[in-house]
């Protein structure tokens, strides 16, 4: 058995928030809602992905966020996604320690779930 690449990440959320969730997973982040198969479509939550990438929100009742555990999500251009971040009002943090040949931040989304966004560097950091 090889595993060779991960289908989806899947976050919790809070019950009936889903607009919350388009608003800043498509509205802030660009990602477009993909929708989910009927058999789950009634258990609430949303489908965004982007390219390969797939971020799954499903419905927790007694919903924690993860302030720790998170997903990274590979950007292009994190000085672009940080101008957006500030224009919507999220608050991005650096992320420490610096690891060689990136660039990332972290985030909260709306619920507390803690989120990574990295940019590759061509020339790594010295």
């Amino acid at each position: 058995m090889t595993i060779y690449a991960i289908d989806h990440v899947q976050i919790a959320m809070p019950p009936g928030e889903e607009d919350r969730a388009r608003a800043f997973y498509s509205g802030v982040l660009g990602l477009r809602e993909v929708p989910k198969p009927a058999s789950l479509a009634g258990r609430g939550g949303a489908w965004f992905a982007s390219g390969n990438v797939q971020i799954h929100l499903g419905v927790e009742q007694d919903f924690r966020p993860a302030r720790k555990a998170h997903p990274a999500l590979l950007v292009d251009d994190l000085d672009s996604v940080v101008a957006q971040l500030a224009a919507t009002g999220y608050a991005p943090a650096a992320s420490e320690p610096v690891l060689d040949g990136y660039r990332r931040i972290h985030l909260y989304d709306p619920f507390g779930n803690r989120l990574e966004l990295m940019q590759r560097l061509e020339t790594p950091i010295e």
